[in-house]
């Protein structure tokens, strides 16, 4: 772990997150001419920064976020300080009309979710839209748990879980959120539709469990090649280097990087043969998994594949960025529906601060700034969405207030400072208590994790 790339991809990520979202809040607020005091990079005193008009815009010490401060709200004075109480009445927000003030409050979140969209759609114009592998099966584990249920080589995958013709990652996305669980599958077999039930197989890793299945699809022939080689492990004592393409492995043709991952799961303690090419020569590399510094039993490997990118148009890119944010939506709405009717842990599902640290810094350390880009679109997307929720003291709750002002309006009733203040209070609690206890739920997983890696048996976590 390099320990100083994983606080900076944290504070980096996090912070352009955060600072994206009030951007959109001040934005909409400079178009509406209301006034905007402070716009701050970072919280905490301020470090340096320029007054341009009636808008200091600083940087400031602690670089976990931002905010920005307009004229004539005080309801987050406690963070952003008091503000100027000589702005003309025109320019002051909590004077403006509800439907500025809700412009207003909606603007951060859009502009997080703008940036979720932005983020792949950018991607698939410059580099193109990866290729999607057909739901078929293309390779399985004779022995595993889908070969048992009846599940063959060939199948194509009609119904999984109750969604039709769905898409690979649909598939690996409900078993994900599903270990242990039996789910209802249909695959289509020469000619005829099959029925089956399929049990993704129970995997714990930092803590977090999750399904994973034990076939893969048809991917197609693709490249796989080794990305990176650990010190001091199986695979570097037995002379695999980065850039070695594999072939075979132990005598069977490779097909994807899964593929490589699950036949090293299944095969602890055996000798393993790659058969890859090095610079146009072929070349056998065997060796064993072992019991490594983290715990696993592996050979101390990454495989990568080189997956084909189509050239993309406006509409295809368009079409990719949406498709994959949807999917980050529906696997977020489904794990929370489980969490709410028992079917899933809270502890497996929430992470805080601590969770965030570790995905952003393996994300950039793995795929540098592609990871850096992957991880902001989708921690701005959940930002997004979460402070679109109803709760007092987010630009949910505050859209909510406002629409409730203006109904009570029309019958003449309004709500006082008081049940305001009060109102405000009880959604200060609320997500201080969330915050509580996601940031528990981290250093429990933290301390799960560590008792894991000196008592867990090895079968536990995938190996490579």
């Amino acid at each position: 772990m390099n320990y100083l790339l994983y606080p900076a991809a944290f504070i980096f990520i996090l912070g352009s997150a955060v600072v994206i979202h009030e951007f959109g809040h001040f934005l909409v607020a400079k178009l509406l001419k209301i006034r905007v005091e402070t716009f701050s990079v970072g919280f905490g005193p301020r470090l340096f920064g320029r007054k341009w008009g009636h808008t200091d815009y600083r940087l400031s010490a602690i670089p976990l976020g931002g905010y920005v401060k307009l004229g004539g709200d005080e309801s987050n004075a406690a963070i952003e300080g008091e503000g100027d109480s000589d702005i003309p009445p025109e320019e002051q927000f909590n004077l403006r009309p509800r439907w500025q003030r809700i412009l207003v409050a909606i603007a951060g979140p859009v502009m997080n979710v703008l940036t979720a969209l932005a983020i792949p759609f950018a991607g698939a114009l410059m580099y193109g839209v990866p290729a999607v592998p057909a739901p078929v099966v293309s390779s399985m584990n004779a022995n595993g748990a889908s070969a048992a249920a009846g599940l063959q080589r060939g199948d194509r995958i009609v119904s999984f879980n109750g969604t039709e013709n769905p898409k690979w990652d649909t598939i690996r996305g409900d078993a994900l959120l599903s270990p242990g669980q039996p789910l209802p599958v249909v695959v289509e077999r020469n000619g005829q539709r099959v029925n089956l039930t399929i049990t993704p197989v129970a995997h714990v890793e930092d803590g977090e469990t999750a399904g994973l299945l034990d076939f893969l699809p048809d991917y197609g022939d693709l490249p796989v090649v080794v990305r990176e080689v650990e010190a001091d492990t199986p695979a570097s004592e037995a002379g695999l280097q980065p850039g070695d393409r594999i072939l075979s492995i132990s005598g069977q043709p490779v097909r994807s990087a899964e593929q490589v991952t699950q036949f090293i799961r299944e095969h602890k303690g055996q000798p393993i043969t790659l058969t890859v090419n090095r610079n146009g020569q072929q070349t056998d590399v065997t060796a064993t998994p072992r019991k490594l510094a983290d715990g696993r039993e592996r050979l101390g490997f990454r495989p990568d594949e080189e997956i084909p990118l189509h050239k993309a148009g406006l509409a295809t890119a368009g079409a990719y960025a949406v498709d994959s944010n949807l999917q980050i939506l529906r696997l977020t709405g489904k794990a929370l529906g489980q969490v709410f009717t028992g079917q899933r842990s809270a502890r497996n599902t929430l992470s805080g601060p601590v969770g965030i640290y570790k995905a952003a810094g393996s994300a950039v350390e793995r795929f540098g700034w592609s990871g850096f880009f992957t991880t902001l679109a989708f921690l701005s997307l959940n930002l997004g969405i979460f402070n679109l929720l109803p709760i007092p003291v987010l630009d949910g709750g505050a859209i909510f207030l406002l629409l409730i002002e203006g109904l009570l309006a029309l019958v003449g009733l309004s709500i006082s400072m008081r049940v305001r203040e009060r109102i405000q209070q009880v959604g200060f609690v609320m997500v201080i208590l969330l915050m509580v206890f996601v940031i528990s739920n981290d250093f429990l997983k933290l301390a799960s994790n560590w008792r894991g890696s000196e008592d867990k048996p090895a079968a536990t976590t995938p190996a490579k």
